[in-house]
């Protein structure tokens, strides 16, 4: 018997409230965000674009603390939108790490006050070779706003951490800054789905930007006969094919017809095997193309409460044929 645990109401009801502060502030800032972007902020964002689009070399993100977790995730961002990037720890900058930042990369420099003692190793060198800055803080009179060669000033917004101390609005200001860099880089160079799936080849991501020729049957496994065919034949193609259909196509070889357990419990009697398939089958059957995504293919066959698909090409001629289950293995949601 499951063991019930009792609610603290009282304690509940706070930390409800507590949840809906941090959130209400955190939004006001991204509303703050968006608002400026009519702005300085949106003209300096055109900049950093064009910077990082112009740039032959690769992007080097860095920040110390709250700020470092926060440019690991927008390295990683950019990097698998298709713009090379990575994160340099700005400790280990002056150990040694300093050498993975070449002279036509652009650096990504993250500080909420601008003055973080650990970035200067990073600065220096930049401003020694040249290389390019783009500055992420909230004070545009600091020392990297300053020394940047773009500085994305972010707007004043409170920390929701009712001390003020813990960085919370800052780091989602700058997380959200990070995502509106690398989406805007990503609908400039027309970044699309099969390029996407090359970076995330794995885990659901990989399975949903599969597409349709990836997995389909195809010849000779085509369960495909012609209209003519008696159904005690069609039968006997039906259960060796083992897909749960047979495809009907003409003497062109194009798909006009389609048998499916559904079509024989419609038409169950005991004359059933002296007809032809072209009595028995439904016509038009639903299709789809072989450029379709899994995903897309999935969603056809739910909605359509329906289990397999034939897959035609310009001309209405089966290539293929896909099941749900051959989905449902590939991990297709």
């Amino acid at each position: 018997m499951a063991k019930i645990i009792e609610v603290d109401t009282e304690g509940l009801r706070a930390w409800i409230a507590s949840a809906k502060r941090t959130l209400t502030t955190e939004n006001e800032a991204l509303a703050k965000l968006i608002a400026a972007l009519d702005g300085p902020l949106g003209i300096a964002f055109g900049e950093a674009v064009r910077l990082i689009k112009g740039a032959s070399g690769r992007v080097v993100v860095t920040g110390m603390g709250k700020s470092g977790h926060i440019g690991r995730k927008i390295a990683a961002t950019l990097a698998s939108t298709g713009t090379q990037a990575f994160f340099v720890h700005p400790a280990e900058a002056g150990h040694g790490d300093l050498g993975m930042i070449g002279r036509d990369d652009v650096i990504i420099m993250i500080s909420n006050s601008g003055e973080t003692a650990e970035l200067r190793a990073i600065l220096d060198y930049a401003k020694r070779f040249d290389v390019k800055i783009i500055g992420l803080t909230s004070r545009a009179e600091s020392t990297l706003s300053t020394l940047s060669d773009v500085s994305l000033c972010l707007p004043d917004a409170r920390e929701a951490c009712p001390i003020g101390m813990a960085p919370t609005t800052s780091t989602l200001l700058q997380l959200a800054m990070g995502d509106a860099l690398a989406l805007a880089l990503l609908e400039d160079r027309g970044f699309n789905a099969a390029q996407f799936k090359t970076f995330h080849p794995g885990g659901l991501l990989g399975a949903a930007l599969t597409h349709v020729r990836e997995i389909m049957h195809k010849a000779p496994r085509l369960p495909i006969v012609a209209p003519a065919t008696p159904m005690a034949e069609a039968l006997v193609i039906m259960t060796q094919k083992s897909l749960g259909c047979l495809g009907v196509v003409d003497d062109a070889g194009k798909l006009i017809g389609i048998l499916t357990d559904g079509d024989l419990r419609r038409h169950m009697s005991r004359d059933l095997i002296d007809l032809m398939i072209a009595d028995v089958m439904t016509s038009t059957p639903r299709t789809i193309t072989s450029d379709m995504l899994a995903s897309e293919a999935l969603e056809h066959l739910n909605s359509s409460k329906i289990t397999a698909l034939f897959v035609v090409d310009d001309e209405n001629r089966p290539i293929g044929l896909v099941h749900v289950h051959d989905l449902l293995r590939q991990g297709v949601k």
